[in-house]
């Protein structure tokens, strides 16, 4: 598929992404199956609930596997940017801090979650953002997250 614009590709594209190009984790500590969306400021992944998922708890992915998904959420945007636009190699990235995390409730095996990242506010190579996870139409988790990128 031919993309014009990278940085506002057609979902299309990204969703045929293999994931495993944009991160630095490896199986079996993926903790996300696919990119869904991307944009500048903007992205969204999905997360099918596995039962040899390393975070499931009591048939449920804990409060750390979706903090863990959130993050590396956030490593796939900046997977994308580095290879498609900079064309650079995968950086790593660092929590650098979580506030106000609310989880409502922890999906369970089975579950398809969708998690949407919104960058707040970049600079100096970390990156604010807000992220949701969702099952379906029901919100599962918010919070505030801050990432730093390590400088090569």
């Amino acid at each position: 598929m031919s993309v014009k614009d990278y940085t506002c590709p057609p979902d299309s594209f990204v969703q045929s992404i293999n994931i495993h190009t944009l991160l630095p984790q490896q199986e079996p500590f993926v903790m996300i199956d696919a990119l869904k969306h991307f944009s500048m400021s903007v992205v969204e992944t999905t997360l099918h609930i596995r039962p040899k998922n390393l975070f499931v708890e009591q048939e449920s992915l804990a409060a750390s596997g979706m903090l863990e998904n959130i993050a590396q959420t956030c490593a796939a945007r900046i997977g994308y940017i580095n290879k498609y636009i900079l064309k650079k190699d995968i950086q790593v990235g660092f929590i650098g801090a979580v506030r106000n995390m609310e989880i409502a409730c922890l999906p369970k095996i089975g579950d398809i979650i969708t998690t949407t990242v919104a960058i707040v506010e970049e600079a100096f190579g970390i990156s604010l953002a807000t992220a949701t996870i969702k099952s379906g139409d029901k919100t599962l988790a918010t919070t505030e997250i801050k990432i730093a990128v390590k400088e090569e």
